[in-house]
């Protein structure tokens, strides 16, 4: 309550609830507003249980307009104010309607009061609505659930490298309502999930669909239990891909390495949510517009929409996200891309001026999201799920892809029900593991494109010539035994030395060199199949006989000796792949 007499504290319009920090030059979260208290101090009273307070107004510090109306005491051209007679009576508050003349302000632009959001599934919504409630910190942070997955995620978050998200949505049918749909007991196993690849340089990212279908090997599992002890859950194969979580008490730990062994992909962090999400999410944002070539009246999911386009939210959200018998096959995998239309058109509602200006409306997103969101321990904080959101915010809308595993049916089955990894599989998740981005953007500026490539160029000495030690810094064990034989016995390089572990894991195989042994380097770059990113210019260091070498550390993109390491210049172009800039119909 303020001395202007803005009414009950419960009719603040909550957009006045966001006030200018100028320490950081953000909008932070106040719910309970102060007045404006003068620079000047006021007289002083007898009793201490009153200091600091007149007539009922909070004693905060006084804004940052009300030092420059009424001055610093003591400053040059500062005339006091006159002291009160000992017994005279207080001065009377201003009339309503009556306000102090305040210094103008400079208006915020719309990106600066935004709080931060630009994204393409559902991670981005997730995501980038705790980001609106930032400083309601405690609050949301209680409505975060978290999992212990062990070492399948990561401890952190780093802003300087690429990263990837699997983004789960679970079948579990908890919560009001949700019992009417299928299986009411199901455990909960993977029905959607999206691998979610953000760039180190944050001008693209790429949304993997990996379908429900599936046929995979599930490894092995370690599992934290309540009690904190880790149980294993034996793997299986050639099941269902959804049957990675869930099954035989799986977490999504499980799903996070079943990915990695299909694709070769590590997922940093998962991030996972049930039907709950989608009608909390939809119904806070306002509703999201979908589009559909035919009209659908469809009895399964009790979805019924108009030719056209038409916005949905809540119960209908849901089904139009779990509707399959009134789109293309009506099989699967033509629901991934009714839901991959959604999530674009999810991003793009995100997205708007209309939501990203209207505090009422973030609070409001931030709550529901926190509440439908299960996260790794790395990801368990709101401060954490910021950092993601702000480096999400970089990507381009235009330069999000949408696209599915390739896939072929599965020989052998006479009613098609599932699918096998396709042979163009493999060039998706290489390109994915290389930064390789699907749209036409610039990896890199062109000075530095051009000075990375400039390390290939220029004389090779000769193989014979060339001094490596060779560590293993992520490859599969005896990697570093295998390429000191193929280099020795096959290559020439019969200087070159098994050095044993690398004292960290390294995504990237590297070579580092000092500047007097480009020549050997550009040898070995060439014989290893290494991209000029690979190069590190730097230092020697010693070999076991005390001379001079370069080192060669073999990362996790390491595949086997003889196998060029040098990524694809180009991603390729995937059938039914899309950019979350554009509007699609289902059909």
């Amino acid at each position: 309550m303020d001395a202007q007499g803005r009414g009950r504290a419960d009719d603040i319009d909550p957009a006045d609830q966001w006030v200018l920090n100028p320490s950081t030059g953000e909008y932070e979260l106040r719910l309970t507003p102060s007045a404006p208290q003068s620079a000047v101090p006021g007289p002083r009273r007898a009793t201490p249980a009153n200091a600091g307070a007149v007539r009922g107004r909070s004693a905060a510090p006084e804004r940052e307009q009300d030092r420059e109306t009424h001055g610093v005491p003591g400053s040059p051209g500062q005339v006091p104010p006159p002291r009160r007679r000992r017994g005279a009576p207080e001065p009377e508050d201003p009339l309503p309607g009556r306000r102090r003349s305040r210094a103008p302000q400079k208006k915020k632009s719309k990106a600066k009061k935004a709080l931060l959001w630009t994204g393409g599934t559902m991670a981005f919504v997730l995501v980038a609505a705790t980001t609106a409630g930032y400083f309601y910190l405690k609050h949301l942070e209680g409505n975060v659930t978290t999992t212990d997955v062990g070492t399948a995620a990561k401890d952190g978050f780093s802003k300087d490298e690429a990263f990837n998200i699997l983004i789960i949505g679970t079948d579990k049918r908890t919560g009001a309502g949700n019992e009417k749909y299928g299986d009411a007991g199901s455990v909960g196993h993977a029905d959607t999930t999206i691998l979610l690849h953000v760039s180190k340089d944050r001008t693209n990212a790429t949304a993997l669909s990996i379908p429900r279908d599936l046929i995979v090997d599930v490894p092995d599992c370690p599992t934290v239990q309540e009690d904190g002890s880790e149980k294993i859950i034996s793997g299986t194969q050639g099941v269902r891909f959804n049957t990675s979580l869930g099954q035989d008490g799986r977490d999504p730990g499980c799903t996070m390495r079943t990915v990695k062994e299909v694709t070769g992909i590590s997922p940093d962090h998962f991030m996972m949510a049930d039907f709950n999400a989608v009608k909390t999410l939809t119904t806070a944002v306002g509703g999201v517009e979908v589009c559909v070539e035919n009209a659908v009246n469809d009895k399964e999911s009790k979805l019924k929409l108009p030719a056209g386009k038409s916005t949905v939210e809540g119960e209908q959200a849901l089904a139009f996200v779990r509707t399959r018998h009134s789109f293309g096959n009506q099989g699967d995998l033509d629901r991934i891309k009714v839901q991959q239309q959604f999530l674009s058109s999810l991003m793009r509602k995100m997205a708007s001026s209309d939501t990203l200006t209207n505090p009422a409306k973030l609070l409001k997103i931030a709550n529901a999201a926190t509440k439908a969101l299960t996260v790794d321990t790395g990801l368990g904080k709101v401060s954490t799920l910021k950092d993601v959101a702000l480096e999400l915010k970089k990507v381009p809308t235009k330069n999000i892809t949408f696209m599915t595993v390739p896939v072929i049916d599965t020989p052998g089955e006479v009613v098609r029900a599932t699918v096998t990894v396709g042979p163009t599989a493999q060039s998706v998740f290489d390109a994915i593991s290389n930064d390789v981005s699907f749209t036409a953007v610039k990896q890199q500026k062109a000075k530095e494109a051009a000075a990375v490539a400039a390390r290939l160029k220029g004389t090779k000495s000769a193989a014979a010539d060339v001094r490596v030690r060779i560590l293993n810094g992520g490859a599969p064990s005896g990697s570093a035994q295998e390429t000191l034989n193929y280099l020795q016995n096959d290559e020439g390089v019969s200087k070159s030395e098994n050095a044993g572990n690398a004292s960290a894991e390294l995504a990237k195989t590297t070579l580092e060199y000092a500047p007097d042994q480009a020549d050997q380097a550009r040898r070995l770059a060439a014989i290893m199949g290494l991209s000029g990113s690979a190069m590190k210019p730097g230092k020697s260091v010693t070999n076991s006989q005390g001379l001079p070498t370069m080192t060669l550390t073999l990362g996790k993109d390491f595949k086997g000796a003889g196998v060029s390491l040098t990524a694809p210049a180009k991603a390729p172009t995937v059938e039914g792949q899309s950019t979350a800039d554009k509007v699609q119909c289902a059909s």
